[in-house]
């Protein structure tokens, strides 16, 4: 007997328009996919005359090169798309409200530092003057050389030392747009003193630790637990340092942060009106404060918008931007003072949906049950007859017409009984009173019994069913064993519980008959997707097809390209993925052209990062191999032919290669 799914709608009247319900596709794709009439998952450029990337077709073309999944396809169109979006949602507010100054976004590069999304993101926004942000003195390093129009800006937050401060200042005596932005007195101070050593007028903003709480998981963002930004009180230290002479120093940014992923535009609107009011005052007292950065914190919906979505927002692109200027110019117009040019850290908003993971489903495991033909021996324990019994007075149950209604009581009384029968199995077999072979049979009617009464539940209301059967999908899920690590791809599922959504990338147009859990390849238990997107809220498995001998199934792992690429680790020594970067183009046959494909890591390449190197391995092993044929255990020629296959072994990707000879 096997695990199932509800009957959502019968196998002919099944449709990809239910397929994009079950997995929320509408909440969480921001327009960006969608499912083709064949049942592929698909890629949406937005734009009319381009159309849509079928994610399948593109993998197994990929495949047909010799490029197998575990790998990670990059859509560059909807970097561009965003970058866009964000933009001409800014402008349209500022015209709008005739909003005198301007606004610019600028990418924080710690979102994924990889040189070709950063290149990406630039050149999308090369029209409306895209500036980025570092974090450290390596993203300032890799920032620096990025800043060949003298308008661009690179802000700096973080922690600095001498070397980065003096990097900065240098980078401002080449009349580049770089501003220092202050996390702690330390800093300015030292700030004040290179520039008097280099003789150059130090620019620069500060952070400033507001009151106004954040909310979700980046609560600690701002206000009193936050461990960057100064106080008021530093705040008016530093200007008071800067103020008499003139020549110390220019103040020309103030900035905040709320938290990586903002869920609640009210918030947001509270720290803007702070802020604010920090900049009137600012501007009243005579500091010529040019730049407010309202800081990241644009989120992504990452699950339907159910009521108590934790990973969702409540607003949209356009409502944060009105919600920003908006306020903004409310306190100056009050305060008769000109407003500042807007800055937004954005840079989950902006990556996020560009990149999908793609894992194959190698395998699939459950809970083995009996066979429909198997019947009772007179050899049978008592404890077997009594499973047996159970078994027979539930099948009985699925016969009886009750209009249709499951006879839930009884169910979950035949429900415990099998729970007590396969405890008191499990007992006799500890104290040697039960063979293995009736203890495995006793296991086996019992999950028998679970998936029989699953089957009897499964037309019931969720929220009517008892609390016991109401736990059955997550007892009867199977494990899908995907060729992946969540530690190197999705680090953060594991680590914040991170939700991503999970869509299968062909049949779509088939009703799922299976639930199941996906797991990856590591030896560590946490190594699998425990979370998934679903229509009322979230749950525990995913809706999948029962995989079949003759064709690969594919998952896609969406809104992973935000902090994924950087943050992964290397647990059991799984590498960087291939990373293949596609285009729409309508002149091509298939509607879209790779533009690159980056391999991922070797064994080799993995090997050394943790100091094993090559030849002082293979040495190694080529003493071992001879130690065996001077003592007769191994022939010569076998010996040459394992040496061969161990050297060929470095050349090979981590990730389990099911086609590799």
């Amino acid at each position: 007997m096997e695990s199932h799914v509800a009957d959502v709608a019968t196998a002919s009247d099944w449709s990809v328009e239910e397929a994009s319900y079950l997995y929320q596709m509408s909440a969480w794709s921001d327009g960006y996919f969608s499912i083709l009439p064949n049942g592929h998952a698909a890629v949406e450029a937005q734009d009319d005359t381009v159309a849509a990337i079928d994610i399948r077709a593109v993998v197994d073309d990929l495949r047909a090169q010799g490029i197998t999944a575990p790998l990670l396809l990059r859509f560059p169109d909807i970097l561009y798309g965003r970058v866009k979006q964000l933009n001409e949602a800014f402008l349209a507010t500022i015209d709008e409200l005739a909003y005198p100054s301007s606004y610019t976004t600028v990418y924080p590069i710690k979102v994924n530092q990889l040189h070709q999304v950063v290149e990406e993101v630039l050149e999308a926004g090369k029209s409306y003057n895209l500036g980025l942000e570092c974090g450290s003195k390596a993203e300032l390093v890799a920032a620096l050389g990025h800043l060949e129009s003298d308008s661009r800006l690179l802000i700096c937050n973080g922690y600095k030392d001498a070397t980065m401060l003096r990097l900065i200042l240098e980078a401002q005596a080449l009349d580049k747009q770089v501003i220092p932005v202050v996390e702690e007195l330390g800093e300015f101070e030292e700030l004040l003193r290179l520039g008097k050593e280099l003789d150059v007028p130090v620019r620069l903003g500060a952070r400033v630790n507001l009151t106004t709480a954040g909310v979700g998981k980046w609560a600690a963002s701002c206000g009193d637990a936050s461990k960057f930004g100064i106080e008021i009180s530093e705040l008016l230290y530093m200007l008071d340092h800067l103020e008499p002479e003139g020549k110390a120093g220019r103040f020309e940014l103030l900035h905040f942060h709320l938290g990586s992923q903002i869920s609640d535009i009210h918030a947001l609107k509270r720290a803007v009106r702070e802020i604010s009011r920090v900049y009137v005052q600012l501007r009243q007292r005579g500091v010529e404060v040019r730049y407010l950065d309202v800081g990241g914190g644009l989120g992504v919906n990452y699950e339907g918008n159910f009521p108590g979505a934790e990973q969702a927002i409540n607003y949209t692109i356009q409502e944060y931007a009105n919600a920003i200027v908006g306020v903004v110019q409310e306190v100056c117009d009050q305060a008769g003072v000109a407003p500042p040019w807007l800055l937004s850290e954005s840079g989950r908003a902006l990556t996020a949906h560009h990149a999908v993971l793609v894992v194959e489903a190698l395998s699939a495991q459950q809970h083995s049950g009996v066979d429909a033909s198997w019947t009772l021996s007179a050899d049978d324990h008592r404890v077997v007859e009594d499973l047996e019994s159970t078994l027979r007075w539930v099948e009985d149950l699925a016969t009886t017409d009750r209009n249709g209604v499951p006879p839930l009581m009884q169910l979950v009384e035949a429900f415990h009984d099998a729970h007590e029968k396969r405890e008191e199995a499990n007992q006799l077999f500890s104290m040697g009173y039960l063979p293995l072979e009736q203890r495995a049979l006793a296991t086996q009617l019992y999950w028998t019994i679970l998936r029989t009464i699953d089957g009897l539940v499964r037309s019931v209301d969720p929220t009517e069913l008892p609390s016991d059967l109401a736990e059955l999908d997550d007892k009867l899920k199977e494990r899908y064993l995907c060729g992946f690590s969540v530690f190197q791809s999705i680090l953060d599922h594991w680590a914040i519980d991170q939700l991503f959504p999970v869509v299968p990338l062909q049949r779509l147009d088939e009703q799922p008959t299976r639930r199941a859990e996906l797991v990856d390849l590591t030896c560590d238990s946490d190594g699998k997707i425990s979370t998934y997107v679903a229509p009322e809220g979230r749950q525990a498995h995913l809706d999948v097809h029962e995989l079949t001998p003759d064709d690969h199934y594919y998952f896609g792992i969406f809104l992973t390209g935000a902090y994924q690429d950087i943050m992964g680790d290397v647990h059991n020594l799984f590498g960087r993925l291939p990373e293949v970067h596609v285009y729409a183009d309508d002149e091509e046959p298939e509607g879209y052209y790779v533009e690159k494909i980056i391999p991922g890591n070797t064994v080799e390449e993995m090997l050394a990062s943790v100091q094993y190197f090559t030849r002082d391995l293979q040495r190694r092993m080529k003493a071992i191999i001879r130690e065996k044929v001077d003592e007769g255990k191994l022939r010569p020629k076998d010996g040459v032919e394992l040496l061969d296959r161990y050297r060929r072994a470095f050349e090979k990707s981590t990730y389990v290669n099911r086609t590799d000879p």
